[in-house]
């Protein structure tokens, strides 16, 4: 008789046991989609947040393949670089320039014909040759992309048009 009492107890204490984790594993499930939820909500704000601010600055946008034309510069550039500091050498920074262009863009109708960019190459290859004269070797080596970045912020100023939107370096080469 003891023993059937015991058993009875304990399938008791089981079926209790099942129905709290049930009730348990229901209240956290339904906490638990709610903090997911929530954090969901907040990435996506922040998301939108770095897409309309960029950072600081204004978002990027694409540009297809077929809305792009390029327009290298007919002569690989040698440009004069900033003195490292207890080195008197000379350093030049020989490099190949393109640059990226969307044809959709506000200013290509105006600008970005091969004759006027032609006719506007001077202008941009001083931009350039500026932009590299601030930096060292080393600087330029390691930063390539803060100096394109440069170059393009200058190139789209004097234009005051972002039609072109890209800059590329083919052969960069230091001496």
């Amino acid at each position: 008789m003891k023993k059937n009492l015991i058993s009875v107890i304990i399938l008791a204490l089981l079926i209790v046991n099942i129905v709290l984790t049930a009730i348990m594993m229901f209240s956290v499930t339904g906490a638990s989609k709610k903090t997911a939820a929530l954090v969901d909500n907040i990435g996506t704000a922040l998301d939108l947040e770095l897409a309309a601010s960029g950072g600081g600055e204004e978002a990027e946008e694409t540009v297809s393949m077929a809305d792009t034309e390029t327009y290298s510069f007919a002569d690989n550039m040698t440009i004069p670089l900033k003195k490292t500091e207890g080195d008197d050498k000379d350093h030049y920074c020989v490099v190949s320039v393109t640059l990226s262009i969307n044809t959709k863009a506000d200013g290509y109708k105006e600008y970005g014909s091969a004759e006027n960019l032609t006719n506007m190459e001077g202008l941009m290859k001083d931009q350039i040759n500026s932009v590299f004269a601030q930096y060292t070797a080393e600087e330029v080596r390691d930063n390539q992309e803060m100096v394109k970045k440069e170059i393009l912020d200058r190139i789209q100023t004097m234009f005051d048009s972002k039609f072109i939107y890209n800059v590329s370096f083919g052969d960069i080469l230091f001496g």
